[in-house]
């Protein structure tokens, strides 16, 4: 009688942990994820209200450092572990829970290592940003504020990792109540530093320092997210660039807090019913790795279209009190005046971002970390950022020019990744994250053999 292997596969829930279905529920899972990224994005966004409260050269340096500096270095942190992403989800998904740890460990290394290789950065950054060509006063002010800053950069080289293991284990909840603690205490320090004690910029960057350290979350940063802070540095070379700066960073800091939406959608785990799974970066790796490709793809069109929807509410929100928001933010009339005559197009980025960041949450989860690097480039850097340059130097239209270019950039690689997405075989990347979970040193679904 022959014999011949026959390979089976266990049911999904039976490699997981049986919490797991409980925990799907739409509010369980969507809302912290949501309210986390809204909590971490708002540590920035309080540091340069209240700076700019203090005046418009500190509200330069705080957008200078967070934009450039902060956001160049977490930008490299986030390439050199976003793998960590795909394979703890693929992992979990896989019911591989022994190999999260291993994962973890292995990008706690890379993350870490590239902190100390970027941290001169921080500690020369007045001289750098004075070598590409910025104010004196600014860079003065920019270099004291990155410096007093160095400790959250090391900060989140630890946590960002650890933010990634939660959120492949659909673990959102309590890097969710850690973030709201965090961003308590930094308004309360902030408050207390800059205007009680009067120590100014150095208050702010100690704040956010103490609280980014004894946190277990860390702050948000993409490859596009880059992009977009390159631009406030293109701004500093524009006429009256305190005024150009403090505009563009209030628009930037409106629409990263809507991003944060988006973002939850990315990270959200799953919410589930017994015919809808909506998931995202995270969740489309666990189910990829849990060889459920159909799952996937139905997942992504329904929160894409969700996401579409919210930024269909938001956008006419800030049309309508475009007067009012930007004096969170500054006491001048100036600025004021500028940020208003933004608001249009920020009301057009705020709906096509809350797109574009789902669709790099599939891409993440797929495991297609490098073709997004390459579109990201693409677009931003090749297309974007060269557009915004010519119409706001070539043909005079300033911060205007700067953000058509931006927006242009963010449209192109939407349009990329909507067309990738739909024309993807999900099947056959269900089979490739099995291959993936092997090569590092796992197996996918739980698969066992025997002899018949």
């Amino acid at each position: 009688m022959s014999s011949k292997i026959i390979t089976l596969r266990k049911p999904l829930l039976s490699n997981r942990d049986p919490k797991v279905e409980e925990d799907s529920k739409p509010g369980a899972v969507t809302a912290p994820a949501i309210f986390t990224n809204i909590s971490r994005y708002s540590l920035i966004v309080v540091t340069q209200a209240f700076a700019g409260h203090l005046g418009n050269l500190e509200l330069a340096a705080v957008s200078i450092v967070n934009s450039v500096i902060s956001g160049f270095t977490m930008g490299i942190a986030l390439g050199m572990g976003s793998a960590l992403e795909t394979l703890c989800g693929q992992a979990y998904g896989a019911g591989q829970l022994d190999m999260l740890g291993v994962y973890l460990q292995r990008s706690w290394v890379i993350v870490n290592t590239t902190g100390l290789i970027l941290s001169p950065l921080y500690i020369f950054a007045k001289p750098l940003l004075m070598l590409i060509g910025q104010k004196q006063d600014i860079a003065d002010a920019a270099g004291t504020f990155a410096i007093w800053t160095l400790p959250q950069w090391f900060a989140y080289t630890m946590n960002f990792p650890v933010v990634k293991f939660l959120q492949a284990q659909q673990k959102m909840m309590i890097v969710a109540v850690v973030a709201a603690v965090a961003l308590g205490l930094h308004t309360l320090f902030s408050w207390v530093l800059m205007f009680k004690l009067k120590w100014g910029l150095v208050g702010a960057a100690v704040a956010i320092s103490v609280v980014q350290c004894s946190s277990s979350a860390g702050v948000y940063i993409f490859l596009e997210v880059r992009y977009y802070r390159t631009l406030i540095l293109i701004a500093g070379y524009l006429k009256n660039p305190e005024i150009s700066v403090d505009a563009l960073s209030i628009c930037l800091n409106i629409s990263g807090w809507t991003l944060m939406l988006a973002f939850g959608y990315q990270a959200a785990t799953r919410f589930a019913s017994k015919t809808l799974h909506a998931l995202f970066s995270s969740s489309v790796s666990n189910e990829l790795g849990a060889g459920h490709p159909r799952t996937a793809k139905f997942s992504i069109a329904v929160v894409v279209i969700n996401s579409f929807l919210i930024g269909l509410v938001l956008a006419p929100l800030l049309v309508i009190f475009q007067q009012e928001y930007p004096k969170a933010f500054t006491n001048s009339e100036v600025v004021t005046k500028f940020v208003s005559n933004l608001t249009p197009l920020l009301a057009f980025s705020v709906v096509i971002n809350s797109v574009q960041p789902v669709l790099t949450g599939a891409a993440t989860g797929a495991g297609w970390q490098a073709l997004v690097a390459y579109v990201n480039i693409g677009c931003y850097y090749v297309f974007g950022i060269p557009l915004g340059l010519l119409l706001a130097y070539k043909f005079n239209y300033g911060i205007q020019g700067i953000w058509l270019g931006m927006i242009s950039g963010t449209v192109a690689q939407t349009c990329i990744l909507l067309i990738l997405t739909y024309r993807t075989n999900w099947d056959k990347e269900a089979s490739v994250a099995e291959d993936r979970i092997r090569t590092w040193g796992g197996e996918p679904n739980g698969e066992e053999t025997m002899n018949e």
